[in-house]
């Protein structure tokens, strides 16, 4: 048995029946690991010391308004933890950079899933670039003369925040979209980062797919339909999930990225596919997993901690 804190969006308002934290906290706890729940805004760097106002689990199950049982408020100095699961949503911002700083300063010791150091420095967006031979034509950037000319190019473009999540803005552009211009003025009045664009993939009508990760071997897949009238796929924006089969092209887009994943402690990861092109490595709080579960009836949650478990 293992003490295991989590870091976590509020643990009340989850949707049992499609969150993957959930999933991880419900095996553990048929583990008999013992559980300790924290919110990222509950997080100290108390004098050199980490700590982390939250409650015990005392009770987690599948059953909904009655998920789970939490304790008393307590602080808890997280180097007395063996394991932390560092499951916070983004958006990946100076916050969450932060916390990756404070955790960073547990880990090994207290093992810390994934890495916060490589969390931090393998955003989503950015981490992709490293495997240009499988990605789609994307360019990041502030220079309002390259994203013209990056539109004039391609025509049709997805235009994103660069460091954003669950496909918040999110915008497919046609060549003629009379938009365009004030969606740049959107982007750019409200934050400084730069956006990535992409080419568009039509293949995205037949389906997005997500595959899961565990320790750089392929745990499972779903592909991720859109709804009509819609550009995103995401589950929670109304996608539908259906049983994946990956092709040849798709393995070998995971099996090239397997090494690198070990060697970076990402132990869960999130890769998402479209058209044969890898556009996502989703390393912060990736999803999928009760999806991939209920259609290959395999417990993918099992197969994460045999593998978090085979460090401590």
């Amino acid at each position: 048995m293992s003490k295991v804190s989590i870091q976590m969006d509020p643990i009340e308002l989850i949707d049992i029946k499609a969150d993957t934290t959930f999933a991880l906290a419900l095996e553990a706890h048929k583990r008999g690991h013992e559980l300790f729940y924290f919110n990222p805004k509950n997080l100290s760097f108390n004098n050199g010391v980490v700590t982390a106002r939250g409650k015990n689990i005392l009770k987690i199950q599948n059953k909904i308004n009655g998920h789970v049982l939490l304790s008393e408020e307590e602080t808890r100095d997280l180097s007395t933890e063996d394991i932390i699961l560092l499951r916070q949503d983004p958006p990946f911002d100076m916050t969450y950079i932060t916390n990756t700083h404070i955790l960073e300063t547990l880990h090994p010791e207290t093992f810390v899933v994934n890495s916060p150091f490589e969390v931090r420095n393998a955003p989503e967006k950015l981490f992709v670039n490293k495997f240009k031979e499988f990605i789609p034509e994307t360019l990041i950037t502030r220079d309002i003369i390259e994203i013209n000319k990056f539109k004039k190019e391609f025509k049709e473009i997805i235009v994103k925040p660069l460091y954003g999540n669950g496909g918040k803005q999110v915008f497919h552009i046609r060549h003629d979209d009379p938009n365009f211009t004030s969606l740049l003025e959107m982007f750019f009045e409200y934050s400084n980062e730069p956006i990535i664009i992409q080419r568009y993939l039509p293949q995205v009508r037949n389906g997005d797919c997500r595959v899961i990760m565990i320790n750089g071997e392929i745990a499972g897949a779903i592909n991720r339909v859109p709804p009509k009238g819609e550009a995103r796929s995401n589950l929670h924006v109304g996608g539908r999930a259906e049983k994946k089969i990956l092709n040849k092209k798709e393995t070998e887009i995971c099996e090239a990225l397997s090494e690198e994943l070990k060697k970076k402690e990402l132990i869960l990861v999130g890769l998402d596919i479209i058209g044969n092109y890898l556009t996502e490595i989703n390393v912060t709080s990736p999803t999928g997993v009760q999806e991939i579960s209920k259609f290959d009836n395999f417990n993918i949650s099992s197969k994460f901690w045999d593998s978090v478990e085979s460090y401590i």
